[in-house]
């Protein structure tokens, strides 16, 4: 599900959760605890990548709609424990999109401190206002330290995908690197940020940019995910969710 290589003290994490590395409960909790047991192992820098031609298509809107509410009240704490993990992670993180990022899939690749995506046909953005969920809070945190207030409210309620280059102009992505060589790019820069900074200098750093996101979701989150849950399980049962995604596989 999660594979790993090692290169030069950077992780090398590929996603291998069938074709699109769609977010269900078991991908967030290998993303989870793979990205807690880094914390203290000695790899100084992670990039996180796919297998296949998606990052991830986001959440598995399938096993949503068949599990329903008792589904929804595991799953979403997973997906925001999925998120949590790898944004808390004190070391560099270097997402490299291969292709769709879309929903859950964008955020992941948000929490990271450096996103590179291909360029190509792959599209990244945050249509859940058009699925009929809300965000669970942590989403939104990262959102707002990925691109501001004023970006995440227009990606947010706008509720659209762009191509690489679009998401490039809004600082969503800080580059867009040619498909054949986005692996090596990706390992490169984490090799810089390891290399050029301290490790402990890095973390410090890195703590006190994201620590006001953090607060912001362990003081608002509780609230807000029971709203999440209590929303996510109404669309489970009251088609909206089944009709997107009858629109969407049309597309």
């Amino acid at each position: 599900m999660i594979e790993r290589v090692d290169e030069d003290g950077v992780a090398i994490l590929t996603m291998a959760h069938g074709p699109v590395n769609a977010m269900d409960i078991e991908l967030c909790e290998g993303v989870a605890e793979t990205f807690r047991g880094l914390t203290a192992d000695p790899a100084r820098a992670v990039v996180l990548t796919a297998g296949g031609g998606s990052f991830s298509a986001g959440v598995d809107l399938k096993r949503f709609l068949d599990g329903g509410a008792p589904y929804v009240e595991r799953f979403l704490p997973a997906l925001a424990d999925c998120f949590r993990a790898v944004f808390d992670l004190p070391k560099p993180v270097v997402a490299a999109v291969n292709g769709h990022a879309i929903a859950g899939g964008c955020v992941l690749a948000a929490c990271a401190d450096v996103v590179l995506m291909a360029d190509g046909k792959g599209r990244i953005g945050v249509p859940e206002l058009k699925v009929g969920v809300p965000f669970p809070w942590i989403a939104l945190e990262v959102m707002r330290f990925a691109v501001g207030e004023v970006g995440a409210r227009r990606m947010v309620m706008g509720a659209d995908t762009h191509k690489a280059a679009d998401a490039h102009a809004l600082g969503l992505v800080d580059e867009v690197v040619e498909p054949d060589a986005l692996r090596d790019r990706a390992v490169t820069v984490a090799k810089g940020l390891a290399a050029d900074v301290p490790p402990d200098t890095f973390a410090a750093t890195k703590s006190a940019l994201r620590r006001e996101a953090v607060d912001r979701t362990d003081r608002y989150c509780a609230d807000n995910d029971e709203t999440a849950v209590r929303l996510w399980s109404r669309r489970a049962t009251d088609g909206w969710v089944a009709d997107y995604l009858e629109r969407a596989t049309k597309r």
